[in-house]
């Protein structure tokens, strides 16, 4: 109980304390015009009030990471508590607000723009690529996470008995692997996919979010409320490995938490709410404090996985053979704890999660597109001829095993956030701040994900070398990310005031531009 209450009073206090300290370096200008008051267009750069503003951008961003992620994590024990606390307020929450500030500062630019801003235009195309791809790999996660989930709290059977079907004909008939309900589900999910990915933001997103935000504040609510009145008991903290099958720690949970503590993912949605806040004075609000939340559902789901198996033990067993099936023990724990009406609620919240990141991932890849090819988005034909390839991938890598999708999810996730942290540190650095509150974690995040690939086995896709050797490689790289920053920061120009922002053009101005659609 001890460890639960402090780790929740360091990410409140964080958020104060080191959200704080951001803010000074940022320095807020409540009169300077965001994006959204400058540039509406009605279908992305909408001024939404901040309220909805901050539970869009948290559901944007808290996908299957900050559940699945942190209940296999808690595989190593406690000390998975060190990385979702610390890894978030230094960190994710940084990250996340450097991010939206950066978007904010460049008439609501997307990632891939603001990576070529401040770290060169040949990053900047990688980066597209890069982006785009770890668009789609979520955008399949987040397909097949809750399709698995709603097929196991709605079995076949019990939908033949609403509606007269063969409810075993559809569980039993397979196609690449995967059972017939299980596609009509996963359809079912890509339909509201489109759907989200081409109407104005505020027509869908901005509007059903708070509902599904009150699912997911149910279900964190009601579990925290099973620690505080010992319902669970919670685990006595350790720094000990209690993996059992001893697998390492470093690095390898920095991946398996994810979104949980950092994520680069984060960083494509900040610029969809940069392009909606309608005053900086919120920023801290909306882009730290919706990290800091996402770390607070991690720590809940960290201790209660712990504490309801009565250890690692009994947890491994729960996740199944391949230590993956966390969608079992999230059903199990959301019915025992609250019961059938309780239960419903808070499996929603977790089905809704991954859902409202697939569809906004989906988003940001069309945006991307978009910007790449100065393409309009105010005509929804420009709109469906970015869109439907995109989802057409999607669908072919959905026949892809879901452990090796989210392996590589991972991994690119991870590593854009480092991109991402450099990114920040040269615009900080440009306008001459405390550039070491990205630098730091920016180089902890390039040494992690290099070791990662280095040491993990060839069988998942990695260079499998040894354990130590991979790890002073991964050093020896973060080292020279690092040298090589304080190098380039010294030839930087100034940057002290932003670019000003420059209003929308018109139809008529596109059209004398021949970029009319």
């Amino acid at each position: 109980m001890v460890t639960f209450l402090l780790g929740l009073g360091i990410l409140i206090g964080g958020y104060f304390l080191y959200g704080g300290l951001m803010d000074r370096s940022i320095q807020p200008d409540p009169a300077r015009p965001t994006p959204a008051i400058l540039r509406p267009d009605g279908v992305d750069f909408v001024p939404i009030s901040t309220w909805r503003v901050y539970l869009i951008q948290l559901l944007n961003i808290a996908g299957l990471g900050p559940v699945f992620g942190p209940i296999m994590g808690a595989l190593w024990g406690p000390q998975v508590f060190l990385w979702v606390i610390l890894g978030a307020v230094f960190g994710g929450a940084a990250h996340d607000y450097l991010s939206g500030v950066m978007s904010i500062r460049n008439n609501g630019a997307g990632l891939p723009d603001l990576i070529g801003r401040y770290l060169g235009r040949v990053t900047q195309h990688s980066a597209v690529l890069f982006i785009l791809l770890l668009m789609v790999l979520v955008g399949t996660v987040f397909v097949k996470g809750p399709a698995a989930l709603i097929v196991t709290i709605l079995p076949a059977e019990t939908v033949s008995i609403w509606f007269g079907t063969a409810g075993g004909a559809l569980e039993t008939a397979q196609f690449q692997g995967l059972s017939l309900w299980m596609w009509i589900v996963m359809a079912i999910i890509f339909s509201y996919y489109v759907f989200a990915t081409l109407l104005p933001i505020d027509k869908i997103i901005g509007r059903l979010y708070p509902f599904f935000a009150l699912a997911l504040l149910t279900m964190v609510v009601c579990l925290g409320g099973a620690l505080l009145i010992g319902r669970i008991e919670t685990p006595p903290f350790t720094l000990a490995n209690l993996h059992p099958r001893s697998v390492p720690a470093w690095p390898i949970i920095f991946i398996t938490v994810s979104c949980g503590a950092i994520s680069g993912f984060h960083a494509t949605q900040s610029p969809l709410m940069a392009r909606c806040l309608k005053t900086e004075r919120h920023m801290r609000f909306v882009f730290y404090g919706a990290m800091i939340g996402e770390a607070v559902i991690a720590l809940v789901w960290a201790t209660v996985s712990q504490g309801y198996y009565g250890g690692t033990a009994g947890l491994a067993a729960a996740l199944g053979p391949r230590l993956n099936n966390a969608t079992v023990v999230v059903h199990t724990i959301c019915n025992d704890v609250m019961g059938t009406f309780g239960g419903v609620l808070a499996i929603m919240g977790v089905v809704v999660l991954p859902i409202t990141s697939g569809d906004t991932a989906f988003r940001v890849a069309r945006l991307i597109l978009a910007d790449y090819f100065k393409l309009p988005q105010t005509k929804i034909r420009n709109r469906y001829l970015l869109a439907l390839p995109l989802f057409s991938i999607s669908l072919v890598l959905n026949v892809v095993p879901f452990g090796i999708i989210w392996r590589y999810f991972g991994w690119a996730n991870q590593t854009l956030a480092a991109i991402t942290l450099w990114a920040g540190a040269a615009f900080l650095s440009r306008r001459g701040k405390a550039w070491w509150l990205a630098a730091l974690p920016a180089t902890f995040m390039t040494v992690m994900t290099v070791t990662y690939v280095l040491v993990e086995s060839k069988e998942n896709g990695c260079v499998g070398l040894d354990y130590t050797l991979g790890t002073v490689l991964g050093l020896i790289a973060g080292a020279t990310a690092l040298v090589v920053f304080l190098w380039l920061r010294t030839k930087l120009p100034p940057d002290e005031s932003e670019p000003a922002l420059q209003p929308r053009p018109t139809e008529a101005e596109r059209a004398s531009d021949g970029i009319a659609s």
